[in-house]
């Protein structure tokens, strides 16, 4: 069968293959549905005003009546690293001082979320790996300066094998159900008595501020709250002086297709201070930690909103993973432990690609050392795995 790369202007026509697709994948999420990436053209968090570019390269077969998508991934062209979470500004710099443009560069990814998952979407492995070539041989007919991929799945990683990238690995916090606990007591009662105490008094200062919080999924979140979280997310970035990275209205046109959004509200007096919001796999397995925001600041109210409200909801939903989001290493004293996650890096100037992978090996050493030193500091029972 011949093999075509074609790029797509948007995904419209494309959305069920593009799904279907995904599905078959190692390590599916919502981000990655092409709802979602639809979502961040339409409403205009992917342009070049924001830095992000997406492209649609896609891999087809063509048969003797139509052609058949065999793999595809999203590509932004980039003219910086923000919204990314994975760190290379320092690249950027040593290019600028030896009078070389770091920017544009193609990076395989999903826009302002830090969620690991499959990136090269392929029917098959052989398939993966046609893809991967491909677009490193693209970037370099383009004159990019490199390729990365960010956050992307065992099997993204297998088909990046021989090409010449450099991995980076930096850990992140989930939570993993336990199948004794039946409430959130049963979850508390694995930790030590230190954590355990903790928590129960940072809970218990939270509920005697007269804080309560009530929790909406899918279609039961109403306008009103969608225009209140918006509020509280936009107050997280103005208070570091940046503007939001996704516009109001993304998030209701962002999931569809059995996947659903989870709104947490916290309330005070009957009026609304505060609000997390959550995404859930389709398969009701897994939930997705991924913004919060108050306009009114109360000690804990953090924790409760986003760590132990969600984990709450979690065990009395039958989840079993919920992913707390990039960093934020107090995280584990609140159940969550270190999973590593991974990037990949490939650079066009053998001299840097060079400088980079001796960078990456030698932060490989570092960051499994940091790692050991997490899983020694566990927040559970020695009895207890917490996962």
């Amino acid at each position: 069968m011949e093999l075509t790369l074609r790029f797509l202007d948007d995904l419209t026509s494309h959305a069920s293959a593009w799904d279907a697709l995904l599905a078959q994948q190692d390590a599916p999420t919502p981000f990655m549905r092409a709802s979602f990436l639809q979502a961040l053209g339409s409403t205009g968090a992917d342009c070049p005003d924001t830095g992000w570019q997406l492209l649609w390269p896609t891999l087809w077969g063509q048969g003797q009546e139509q052609d058949t998508l065999l793999a595809a991934a999203p590509l932004a062209l980039k003219g910086h690293s923000w919204g990314e979470f994975v760190f290379d500004q320092a690249w950027a710099r040593a290019y600028a001082q030896h009078g070389l443009r770091y920017y544009p560069k193609a990076v395989v990814a999903v826009p302002f979320t830090p969620v690991p998952g499959s990136r090269l979407l392929a029917v098959d492995d052989a398939h993966r790996a046609l893809l991967a070539r491909a677009l490193r041989d693209w970037t370099e007919a383009q004159g990019l300066s490199g390729l990365h991929l960010l956050f992307g799945s065992e099997a993204d990683a297998r088909a990046l094998q021989g090409l010449d990238f450099a991995t980076r690995e930096q850990p992140q916090f989930h939570w993993q159900r336990d199948p004794a606990w039946q409430g959130f007591d049963d979850f508390l009662a694995a930790m030590k008595r230190d954590k355990r105490k903790k928590i129960q008094q940072e809970r218990r200062h939270v509920r005697d501020a007269g804080v309560q919080v009530r929790v909406v999924a899918g279609g039961a979140i109403t306008e009103a709250d969608w225009a209140f979280f918006y509020r509280c997310y936009a107050r997280t970035y103005a208070l570091r002086g940046n503007p939001p990275y996704l516009p109001e209205g993304f998030f209701q046109q962002a999931l569809s297709g059995g996947d659903r959004w989870v709104l947490l509200i916290a309330e005070h007096e009957g009026a609304p201070i505060a609000a997390s919001l959550l995404a859930q796999s389709a398969d009701g397995r897994t939930v997705y930690g991924r913004h919060w925001g108050a306009v009114r600041d109360l000690p804990f109210l953090h924790f409760e909103l986003c760590y132990y409200a969600p984990l709450a909801w979690c065990i009395a939903n039958g989840v079993q993973r919920f992913e707390g989001g990039a960093q934020g290493e107090h995280k584990m004293a609140r159940g969550l432990l270190p999973v590593p996650t991974q990037s990949q890096h490939w650079l066009a100037d053998p001299r840097f690609a060079d400088a980079v992978g001796r960078f990456a090996d030698e932060e490989q050493a570092a960051m499994a050392a940091y790692e050991a030193e997490l899983a020694a500091r566990s927040p559970f029972k020695p009895s207890q795995s917490g996962a």
